[in-house]
């Protein structure tokens, strides 16, 4: 059963592919998704990572929690499920 991890701390200048890339070396990667502004599209510096299988996760946070990729320190653990929060309402 895959699991998803979450990436805080990406460099600005990391790609998808990149951070894909970088988290195979734990194991097979079935997606990684780099959040971005909906306005500028520019990223908003963490992301998710699934990977295939808990053992794969668990060895990813192992690899790469504190370490460098693009000059920036991630954070790597499990990720949690959104809790529901009530909309925002925006004004524009």
């Amino acid at each position: 059963m895959s699991q998803t991890l979450f990436v805080g701390g990406i460099a600005y200048g990391t790609t998808q592919q990149g951070l894909s890339d970088y988290f195979s070396a734990a194991g097979t990667v079935v997606s990684a998704n780099i959040i971005t502004d909906r306005q500028t599209g520019r990223s908003k510096g963490f992301g998710f990572v699934e990977m295939s299988s808990a053992e794969e996760a668990q060895k990813a946070i192992e690899m790469f929690n504190e370490q460098e990729l693009d000059g920036r320190k991630l954070a790597v653990n499990i990720a949690r499920p959104k809790e529901d929060q009530p909309r925002r309402n925006s004004r524009f």
